[in-house]
């Protein structure tokens, strides 16, 4: 990424409760339908340029650079909302998706992954009849 990188303010940052590698779990969820789209790690950099320009950027562990979200696919996150969790520890971003947020092709990186636990909506009734 060849862009200039705007500070991030002083008020913000310090705020923030990084982990060892001075990251925070940055939480996406579409603007519209309310879904949890992905999950995404964030340094000071990436939520800087993310304040500055409303494209979601995010660090990436394995490359060891910042990338914008959809440079490549055109799956792109314009930012609506960024929000900080009590504890400093956790950013949610609220936004709207342009394609599918996951780099498997679903809407959601959640779609891929399966589900682990769900209520059994037969099993919910039974326990409230016997109430």
């Amino acid at each position: 990424m060849s862009e200039s990188i705007p500070p991030l303010s002083p008020d913000i940052a310090a705020r923030l409760t990084r982990n060892a590698q001075g990251l925070v779990p940055a939480i996406v969820q579409d603007a519209t339908s309310g879904r949890v789209l992905m999950m995404a790690w964030m340094n000071d950099d990436s939520l800087a340029l993310t304040l500055d320009t409303r494209q979601a950027t995010y660090w990436s562990r394995s490359r060891g650079e910042l990338w914008r979200k959809g440079a490549t696919s055109g799956h792109t996150q314009r930012v609506r909302e960024v929000s900080i969790d009590c504890d400093g520890d956790t950013l949610l971003l609220v936004v709207d998706q342009t394609g599918p947020a996951c780099h498997t092709g679903a809407e959601s990186c959640f779609d891929a992954g399966g589900v682990l636990l769900a209520d059994d909506p037969d099993e919910a009734r039974s326990t409230e009849d016997d109430a």
